[in-house]
């Protein structure tokens, strides 16, 4: 019943698979008569005979090609590429490292960006604990987990035209019940609505963007994430934790006994590489790892643990704190063996962007080797970072140090 599939109108393919069934047809007559032994037939037979054959593989010719560039269209919307590169590059990715990336907002989703020209075999592990802008609304008005930061996933991981990337990032700017709501989001709750599942409304979404990998909610249980202060005040919901001043001594999250998916598990478990941030450490790390048995199947986990530090200190959640400060801040949650590595950045910031961010209550995290290593800790140091108007990690630098350090790993 698949092979019919090839038939659907809109592939492009009946018409060649015709004519090169044409062209076959051709072939046979051309060679019965080609083949006849009387002599006194070479003109009558034979030459006209060479002639179809010629005509039927010329049809046929004709026909594989245009099959080919069929496929070329669907696979490659970028028609700069060349047909052998799109296909030796979805041959190399196909067997590219297996790669658990767990996390959530801007940063995770800048890092797939560069891990998905290097392999296929990536699965997401996302926090579904925002409860703040177009998820939070969503998320109180229609009871569904916070579509936000799979949304930046999706998009992340797609392959797909430029313009579906755009509509599905598109937020409405007028409208009394649809400004402040991306086009994304309303998207995956509109699904969760029709197939009564948001775990299914993910999976159709990805078929959706035809992504690389796989994009997978860190429990379908309703979380709530909650902050305790070291002078012991208790601050709930995810998007007040930024806003508070004072340092956070523990998060933690209700229901706390909330349960992961089995493919995370199994994802984990199959891994080469488990990959932690990079994001905000309170609000889009931990909660993953806070996951019953999530983070104890990392931690059993033969795989290669890397956390990615980030670059930049965020006020309200890390105001200060050192690349120890955030390892140890992992450490007290889940425990020390939760990661190998720590990859930090060593490239200098300029002061224009420093002053920028001192403004605006953030610095540079500084990277206090000597620290690190009394944690027992291995550090990578390399440049990772783009520097613009804004300091972000850089998809291409990032993911290049993350897939050498793998192959270093495993070979």
């Amino acid at each position: 019943m698949n092979r019919l599939k090839w038939l659907y109108p809109g592939l492009k393919f009946k018409r060649w698979i015709f004519l090169m069934i044409l062209g076959i047809i051709l072939i046979s007559i051309g060679v019965s008569m080609a083949i006849s032994i009387r002599s006194l037939d070479l003109i009558k037979y034979r030459i006209p005979g060479i002639v179809i054959i010629l005509f039927g593989v010329y049809l046929n010719v004709l026909g594989i090609r245009r099959m080919l560039l069929s496929i070329y269209d669907a696979v490659s919307p970028d028609k700069n590429e060349k047909l052998i590169e799109v296909l030796y590059q979805e041959r190399y990715r196909r067997k590219g490292p297996k790669i658990v990336v767990v996390g959530g907002g801007t940063g995770l989703s800048t890092m797939l960006r560069g891990i998905k020209k290097f392999t296929n075999n990536i699965t997401a592990i996302v926090t579904v604990a925002d409860d703040g802008g177009s998820s939070g609304v969503l998320r109180d008005e229609l009871g569904i987990l916070p579509p936000g930061d799979i949304r930046n996933c999706l998009v992340a991981l797609a392959d797909t035209e430029p313009l579906m990337e755009k509509l599905f990032q598109y937020r409405f700017s007028e409208g009394r019940d649809l400004k402040g709501h991306s086009f994304g989001n309303i998207f995956i709750a509109t699904l969760t609505e029709i197939l009564g599942n948001f775990e299914e409304a993910v999976k159709e979404s990805s078929k959706i963007l035809a992504i690389k990998g796989r994009v997978l909610p860190s429990t379908l249980e309703d979380v709530r994430l909650s902050a305790r202060l070291e002078n012991g005040e208790l601050i709930r919901g995810e998007s007040q934790i930024p806003k508070i001043k004072g340092k956070i001594d523990k998060v933690f999250i209700d229901p706390k006994d909330s349960k992961p998916l089995p493919e995370s598990l199994e994802a984990i478990k199959e891994a080469d590489a488990i990959i932690l941030g990079p994001g905000s450490l309170y609000t889009s790390v931990l909660p993953n790892l806070l996951v019953k048995d999530l983070a104890e199947e990392i931690k059993n986990s033969d795989a290669l643990k890397l956390y990615i530090c980030n670059v930049m200190t965020q006020p309200g959640e890390t105001d200060h704190y050192k690349a120890s400060d955030h390892l140890q801040a992992l450490y007290n949650h889940v425990g020390d063996d939760i990661t190998d590595y720590i990859l930090v950045n060593n490239e200098r910031i300029s002061n224009d962007l420093i002053e920028k961010y001192r403004k605006e209550g953030a610095q540079p995290v500084e990277v206090d080797l000597s620290k690190l290593r009394e944690l027992g800790i291995q550090v990578v140091q390399e440049s990772v970072i783009s520097q613009s108007n804004v300091v972000r990690h850089d998809p291409e630098k990032l993911s290049k140090v993350i897939i050498d350090l793998i192959i270093q790993e495993i070979s």
